[in-house]
Formats: structure tokens, sequence, C-alpha cells
């Protein structure tokens, strides 16, 4: 759809959020019917057990507490966890729809297989690098090869819907 002369950086933008938005609603639906159909045991266990048996909080909750602490000096207290993780997983999501919609302007090859390289792509460098980097969760020899492949299939989810819908949108600009 892009030819040298179609390319707009902001309507890419407004479809990649859009696309965004969508894919990480998407991927939250996802993960809720995989953890109600398997069980729940081992990504919950995942991400509630530390080695100790303690309460682990997800890394967008540590994510949200750390940003809150840091720059308004301010811990969060339970209630303001509910809401601020899921804050982080959509922020993070629009985050990367939106650079993907502005990616698919200037190199259309990157929509290529539908989403799916984007998605898998999104996941090791989030899942499988920066969130262990930045000690928010465990290195990936931690977890079984299950859990990868959960957390795999849940960003190919998003890809999928991400390329879905800033298609979709960027048609429609």
């Amino acid at each position: 759809m892009n030819q040298q002369g179609n390319r707009n950086a902001w309507k890419g933008l407004v479809a990649g959020v859009v696309g965004g938005v969508v894919a990480s609603w998407a991927m939250d639906r996802f993960q809720y019917w995989w953890l109600s159909f398997d069980g729940g045991d081992e990504r919950q266990l995942q991400q509630t057990q530390s080695d100790e048996g303690n309460q682990e909080e997800p890394a967008t909750v540590k994510t949200a507490a750390a940003i809150s602490e840091g720059v308004f000096g301010h811990s969060l207290t339970a209630r303001e966890k509910e809401i601020a993780g899921p804050i982080v997983h959509y922020a993070v999501g629009t985050t990367a729809g939106a650079v993907y919609g502005v990616a698919a302007e200037y190199e259309p090859n990157v929509t290529t297989l539908a989403g799916f390289p984007f998605g898998a792509a999104f996941w090791m460098v989030v899942d499988e690098g920066a969130l262990p980097l930045l000690g928010l969760t465990k290195g990936p020899t931690a977890y079984p090869i299950s859990t990868h492949a959960y957390a795999l299939a849940a960003h190919l989810v998003f890809g999928l819907t991400a390329e879905v819908v800033r298609r979709t949108v960027r048609r429609a600009l």
C-alpha cells in the first residue's frame, strides 16, 4: 500500500497507536483465556511466587511502582497497583504499536506474515531480554519452556492483532 509517495508518518502513528491499544486488549483476553483453560497454575506461579515462596508482583506492577517511587517519591498502595499494572501493560503495547505503525510506513516489510514476526520480536526483546535485564523478572532459564511458549503465543496474538487493526485503520485514513 505505501509506495514512496503514499508514506505518512502521522497516519502510520495513528494507525499504530490504535493497533497497539486493540492488540494489548486482545493479548490480555488471550492470557485470561489461556489461564482459565490451563487452570492458571503455571503462569500464575511464575508471576506470584518467588524462590522463597513470597508473593512476587508482575513486571507491569513492578514497573509502575518503580516509576511512582522514582519520579513522585510515592509508594503505590495495593489498590493503586491494581490500576497501575494494566496502565503499564497498555502503555507498553500502545508504544510498540506506534513504533510499528510508523515503521510500516517506511519499511513495509515489517508487516510481513501478518504481524507474527513483530509479535515474536516484541516477545524476544521485552520478555526475554529487557525485563530480566532490568530485574523485573528472573532470567529466561528460570522458567520452563511451557511458560516461554505461553508468552510467545500471547505476543503472536498481539502482533497479528496489531497488524490487522493497523492495516484497517491506515486504509481508512
